[in-house]
């Protein structure tokens, strides 16, 4: 593969990672056919593949990538003999800007015009089991690759194509309408949209592979859609903590990379340049979930402890000993590795290394494959003294999965420590 046709495969990864959401939904809107509308966009991404190299890379890709995926759909509908109806839909610009964060109006409180939040609530459509729900989302509405939404969610490659093609087939069979349901009906497929909305986040915030860690883009559109999804429902906390959790976050952006692009841990982040306006959003939110009866629950827990390193003048005042009770509350609530090992990371602060270390070693069966597994260990390690073998645990979180700032980083961590 020569230099152009590598420069243009990687701007129609970039323009998929940037806009599949909005073409795919666009496409929906105009089709109908959810899965369709996905299978033109990829039949799109091809032709790109194909042009561009020669042509050049267009002005605004993802103008060009709708405009031939809707000529497709053009040839599908003369071949169905049905253009006649459905043409006159496909004269609009259905890449019109909808970053707005403007709310409904008043005057009508379930009138959402966001094509996303739409494709969102069809991908985590009842009828799909929530693995499906969460592989196909990721899929359409944060542009990930099978493999990256695989790391995502721990699943194998094949498993998550087979589950991507057989939900396209459930929502076409079931006809699931492109739309934002009835009040009636949001509840139940709340706790799939926020988990969506809040992976879709946390790939703007870390990436899952590529040569960005962060992508401010992806995170700021999840937190668009979060608050979209609270003008629809306004008295779910549930929502206000997820919000909380993201602004609480997204804070920290300016900071979690130094000046080649590596990233900082929060030890080392100045904390004079977090976005305090983004912090006092998510205390604003947080204060809600407080008020309400029932408690925090998940999204709620994650923010009290994402509030606590937001509010700690120093990384050494953060409250561990809080935080420690707040994942134990969370691992009650939800059991996750995942969980228990952010958790060895509070213990390692409140406790020290050693005890740490023990919790984090019982997790090698579940996580052995998951870089951040090996990165604390070997941070853990580093800290216990031990050097050669946290060298070598940092080499072993750099050659598993995951992005090139945070692989770069874990060699230059092992190389300080002696190891080739």
């Amino acid at each position: 593969m020569n230099d152009v046709d590598v420069h243009a495969r990687r701007a129609v990864e970039a323009v998929w990672r940037e806009e599949s959401a909005r073409i795919v939904a666009a496409l929906t809107r105009h089709t109908g056919d959810f899965g369709w509308a996905e299978d033109l966009a990829q039949d799109a991404l091809l032709e790109a593949l194909a042009k561009w190299p020669g042509s050049g890379i267009p002005d605004n890709p993802g103008a060009w990538l709708l405009t031939v995926a809707k000529r497709r759909a053009i040839d599908g509908w003369r071949r169905r003999e049905r253009l006649a109806a459905r043409e006159p839909l496909l004269g609009t610009d259905v890449l019109e800007a909808e970053r707005s964060d403007d709310v409904p109006e008043l005057g009508d409180p379930d009138r959402i015009d966001d094509d996303v939040l739409r494709l969102v609530f069809v991908a985590c459509h009842p009828v799909l089991t929530p693995q499906a729900r969460l592989a196909l989302t990721l899929r359409t509405v944060a542009g990930l690759t099978t493999e990256q939404i695989g790391r995502a969610l721990l699943m194998s490659v094949p498993t998550v194509q087979q589950r991507i093609v057989r939900a396209k087939k459930l929502l076409a069979e079931a006809s699931v309408p492109f739309e934002v349901p009835g009040r009636a009906e949001r509840p139940t497929r709340l706790a799939s949209v926020l988990q969506v909305i809040y992976l879709l986040f946390t790939e703007g915030y870390a990436a899952a592979a590529g040569e960005q860690q962060i992508r401010p883009d992806v995170a700021r559109e999840a937190v668009r859609l979060a608050r979209q999804l609270r003008a629809l429902m306004p008295r779910e906390t549930e929502i206000d903590a997820l919000i909380a959790l993201m602004e609480f976050q997204s804070s920290r952006f300016a900071t979690r990379a130094d000046a080649d692009g590596l990233p900082r841990t929060l030890a080392e982040q100045d904390r004079r340049r977090w976005d305090r306006s983004a912090i006092a959003r998510g205390r604003e939110h947080m204060e809600r979930v407080d008020a309400a009866p029932r408690g925090l629950g998940y999204y709620g827990l994650q923010a009290a402890i994402a509030e606590c390193h937001a509010v700690a003048p120093a990384f050494d005042e953060t409250d561990w000993n809080r935080i420690v009770r707040l994942y134990d509350a969370l691992d009650e609530l939800a059991p996750s590795s995942v969980v228990r090992l952010n958790r060895a990371v509070a213990v390692s602060m409140a406790d020290g290394p050693a005890t740490a270390l023990a919790d984090v070693d019982a997790l090698r069966p579940e996580l052995a494959d998951f870089r951040p597994f090996h990165a604390v260990r070997a941070e853990l390690l580093e800290r216990l003294g031990d050097r050669d073998a946290a060298a070598a645990a940092f080499i072993a979180a750099a050659e598993l999965p995951g992005n090139d700032p945070e692989g770069a980083l874990l060699r230059r961590r092992a190389a300080a420590l002696g190891s080739g």
